[in-house]
Order: C-alpha cells, then structure tokens, then sequence
C-alpha cells in the first residue's frame, strides 16, 4: 500500500484536480490512500471568519459566498452542471460551516477547529465525486473517524495505539472492494466526536500517521517543485534539488520551519523506515527526492528557510526582578495554554525575548494573561531567516544590510531575526 499527499496547490482549480486525476490513473492496480488538503488558499480564507474574528456580520457573508463560489465554480467546470449528489454534499458542507461561524465564539481554539476543518471536508467531497464521475472508484473517508487525538484543540496530540486499531480496521473493510480510498489532511477527531486539527499545514502529518498505522510501503508528497529545494524558489532564483535527505536531517529542517514538509512529519515514517518520496505534480515522471536511512545530505548546500509576518515579543518582571526560573514557568504555561509555538528564544538577566508567528488575536491573549506581573514590548512585521551549512558571507549575503533584532548560532545552523 501507498500514501499519497496532496496539497493545496495541487488542487487549486478545475485543471489542477484534473492533472491530479491523471496522476491517480496511473496507479489503477495499487492499494491507495490519498490525503488532500484543502483547496488553494481556502484555509486562509476561513481563518478570517472564526467567530470572534470578523470585523462584521457583513464581512462573513461575503467571506463565506466568496469560498462558496469558488468550490461550485470548480465543480460546475468539472461536472458540467451544479445539479447532482456531490454538489448537494457541498451544499450540505456550506450550511454547517455558517452554523458553526455564526456560533458566539468564546474558546478561538476550539471555535478555529471547528471552522477551519470544513476545507478539506469540502475538497475531498468534490475531488472523490469527480473521480467516480470519471471512472477513477473510489471511496471518501472522514479522516475524523481514523486519526483519535486529544482535546488540544488547533495541535491535537494523536493517539497512536487507537489510530492504528481504527486505521486498520476502516481501510482494510473499504478496500475489500475499491483501492482508492480519498480523505483528509490537516483534520482529525476525539473520542468524543468533536473536530480537531494538527497544527498548520498539517495534511502531511496526517499522510505519516496513516503510513505509520498501515505500515506502507512508501509515503509520497506531491508538489509544484521539483523535489526538495535547498530554498524557496520565491526568494531564491538558483535553487538547488537535493537528492537525499537523511531522517534526522529533514527532522531538523522541517523544524526550524522548512515548506516542504510539515514538522511531526518524519519521525512516524522513520520509526517504520517508510521512505519519503517528494515528487512533482507537473513533471510526476521526473525523479525528485527522497527522504531515508541516508548518512548524509546529497548534494551537500547550504539550506535556507524563510518566516515570514514573525513578531519579537520581550518580556520584563515589573518587579525589577530577574528572569528567573519561576518567571520562565510562568510564561511557558500561558504558551502552552495557548498552543503558542515558539520559533526562537533567547533570555537575558532582566527580559526573556520570544519570536513566534503573528496572530492578533492570540497576542491579545498573550497580553492579557502576562500583563499584571509583566512589561511587554513588541515588534511585528519581522522575518526569521534559518541557514544550515552557513559561513559569514552566506549571512551577510542573505541578511543583505538589515536590521538584526536576534541571531543565535550552533555549530551547523544560524537563525537569524531581521526586518523584512
């Protein structure tokens, strides 16, 4: 069995499921799980529209006729026509998602859980529709009733030892009769039945769990690149393809914030020595790269990663007193509370200085809980820049003249925290 992942650009259009059709065509006599992502941007079109989050009633409306659009626009291009059993689901998926919207929001993570989920639920409804329309069996999963987490809602913790119970048990009974099973990323559920999420961008993980839990025989990532970059070719012209990526290195990557893949992705697939194959979705002939039992990275090149809209929040004792350990514990509960993850950390005797990803409201929180005992000051609009295999003229190169707010070094990484 293999685990195919789709992401959102891969399915951003009429054209683009087609291309993806075409792809899965190719694997008619192979056990498949395809994880989908939602469609295009539509994960950031939703998160403006968590209750709480609007400015008004008004701006909702025209958020959710303007994803709604979008998706029957694409159906109607594939199916010919806005009639049929797969548009009514959608329909179906639509009026939930203005219910759960509309609901008075008072907990942003659960409530973001909640709404964001409906994108993937919506895509994989309309691309599994349109592959039976053409030929292409298949059967939708809800991910939900296979992948059990906790009640940490917006970074669910997944239950591995139920997952795998109930991955097993749905996917072996649905592919007695169709191979192709279609379902989601990024979603999954609790015990109790309500939605949960796995962190942002996290369709790939859900692609790893499944691989761990049914232990495939490869798990592959379908891009718009060529394989796995030594940088974004968005800030970069001459990018380099690596070839070979060790487990622990790609670890390494995908933590200080790597687009290729999300950061819980390897460490399932590596426990079960699952390869990781990362291929493209315009040129799925051409070799791209693989992510395995390597020694080391090849070709060896220095690697870059960008983050962009980061904010440097420091924090000050009112006290005078020093950041001590009981200070430190204090702020990392409220993090915790809030599912904050922190993407760079550095103390000095009297502030602790934390750069995350910009999030109004959950800056609001983090003001709001930290504000009697501490003095926070802020920058926004920041870029974190990590390079692994640096050496001062790569920095200096990169940094090109800016501003540095925070650097810290290792022996193989920089990162440093610049405006942008």
């Amino acid at each position: 069995m293999k685990i195919f992942k789709f992401g959102g650009a891969s399915v951003n259009s009429a054209e683009a499921i087609r291309n993806v059709a075409h792809i899965l065509s190719q694997y008619r006599n192979e056990k498949l799980v395809v994880v989908i992502s939602a469609m295009g941007k539509t994960t950031n079109l939703l998160e403006k529209i968590i209750p709480g989050v609007p400015a008004s009633e008004e701006e909702r409306n025209a958020l959710i006729a303007q994803c709604k659009a979008y998706h029957l626009g694409i159906a109607e291009e594939l199916f010919g026509t806005l009639e049929g059993d797969t548009v009514a689901k959608i329909d179906q998926l639509f009026h939930q998602l203005e219910t759960n919207a509309r609901k008075k929001g008072d907990n942003y993570n659960y409530d973001y859980d909640q709404v964001v989920s409906f994108g993937e639920l919506i895509s994989t409804t309309l691309i599994s529709g349109y592959l039976n329309h053409i030929g292409i069996s298949n059967v939708w999963v809800d991910v939900r009733e296979m992948i059990r987490t906790n009640e940490n809602y917006r970074e669910g913790i997944v239950d591995f030892s139920q997952t795998k119970e109930l991955t097993a048990q749905m996917i072996t009974q649905k592919q007695e009769t169709v191979s192709l099973v279609i379902t989601q990323g990024f979603i999954a559920g609790t015990d109790k039945g309500t939605t949960t999420t796995l962190g942002r961008e996290g369709s790939d993980y859900s692609a790893s769990i499944l691989s761990y839990c049914l232990d495939a025989e490869s798990m592959t990532i379908w891009k718009d690149v060529p394989g796995f970059l030594n940088a974004d070719p968005k800030y970069f012209k001459n990018t380099v393809k690596i070839n070979k990526i060790p487990f622990n290195e790609a670890i390494e990557l995908a933590y200080y914030g790597a687009s290729v893949i999300h950061p819980k992705t390897v460490k399932p697939i590596q426990n079960k020595g699952i390869q990781l194959h990362i291929k493209s979705f315009i040129d799925p002939q051409a070799e791209g790269s693989v992510i395995g039992p390597f020694k080391s990275i090849v070709p060896l090149t220095p690697l870059y990663i960008f983050k962009n809209n980061q904010i440097l929040i420091s924090i000050q004792p009112k006290d005078f007193s020093f950041i001590a350990e009981e200070n430190l514990h204090t702020i990392f509960a409220v993090l915790a509370e809030l599912n904050i993850r922190v993407n760079l950390m550095q103390n000095s005797a009297l502030s602790f200085s934390l750069c995350i990803d910009y999030n109004e409201i959950l800056l609001r929180e983090i003001k709001e809980k930290l504000e009697d005992n501490f003095r926070l000051v802020y920058n926004t609009g920041l870029q974190l820049i990590t390079i692994r295999y640096y050496n001062q003229q790569i920095i200096d190169e990169t940094v090109a003249g800016r501003n540095i707010l925070l650097q810290q070094r290792s022996r193989n990484t920089t990162q440093l925290l610049v405006e942008a």
